[in-house]
């Protein structure tokens, strides 16, 4: 059963349509790359998907529950919103850590705040915090950052800042775990470490949507690909398919220009 599906998403900035119609499903344990040139909706679509921005039509369904039904302003409710959120872990391009807490704090922060709001907080307050940091600290251990934990942003590489973020957006254990192009703000020397932090989670099954520039890191890694462009979707199938084999002349001329820069 699918763990995501997407049906006829739209999206309008005033007069622009920025997304038309997007529709596709998601397995459980699949990793999807987006590629696609910028402007074509990548962003915004993982921001619809993480209610950042509201869709103007469409569903999106988790787990088979229906979340969201533009038609329908129940599910458009902020309280509701808020929890929906949880489904959908987001790894942005430019880190966006707390400059005042450590990296640690950085990743324990939301559950912490979560956990505030259980009833049995006050009781039970030393024990699940001490759980939270324990678990802060192995995500840390597996991002390979378990000296840097007292770390404060500005004493981490971008690198291993967004690895932090990574860390952080495991934290809450979400359904799906969405990247917008994670190594675009990194110097190419630390590039590398954190695709191979991506490379470890989808080895371990983990479900992923990645917006990306790294095509032959879509081919290796991700089980599907979408290509879009003007705010549809061109192309999508088997990541090396699309990749290697392409049936559209749109997403041709896209691999090849890339290609040739």
């Amino acid at each position: 059963m699918a763990i995501l599906e997407v049906h006829h998403i739209e999206k309008h900035f005033g007069a622009t349509r920025v997304l038309e119609d997007i529709s596709f499903d998601l397995e459980q344990g699949q990793a999807l790359a987006i590629i696609g040139s910028s402007g074509s909706g990548k962003t915004t679509l993982l921001r619809c998907l993480n209610f950042l921005e509201k869709p103007d039509q469409g569903t999106i369904s988790v787990a088979g529950n229906l979340i969201f039904d533009a038609a329908d302003p129940a599910t458009q409710r902020e309280s509701e919103v808020r929890k929906k959120r949880l489904h959908f872990g987001l790894v942005f391009q430019s880190f966006n850590l707390f400059p005042q807490y450590t990296a640690l704090k950085n990743v324990t922060l939301a559950r912490e705040l979560l956990a505030q709001e259980q009833l049995d907080f006050k009781e039970n307050k030393k024990k699940i915090l001490e759980d939270i940091q324990a678990d802060g600290r192995e995500l840390l251990a597996k991002m390979g950052l378990s000296e840097r934990a007292d770390h404060y942003p500005s004493q981490l590489s971008g690198g291993q800042q967004q690895r932090v973020a990574i860390a952080r957006a495991l934290a809450l254990r979400p359904d799906i775990l969405c990247f917008d192009e994670p190594t675009s703000a990194l110097d190419p020397e630390l590039t590398g470490e954190v695709l191979r932090v991506i490379r470890e989670l989808a080895e371990q099954r983990t479900t992923m949507i990645i917006v990306t520039h790294e095509m032959a890191f879509a081919r290796d890694v991700a089980d599907q690909v979408i290509f879009m462009d003007g705010g549809v979707i061109v192309e999508q199938g088997d990541a090396r398919q699309v990749i290697e084999h392409p049936r559209e002349e749109r997403t041709r001329q896209f691999l090849s220009r890339y290609s040739e820069g």
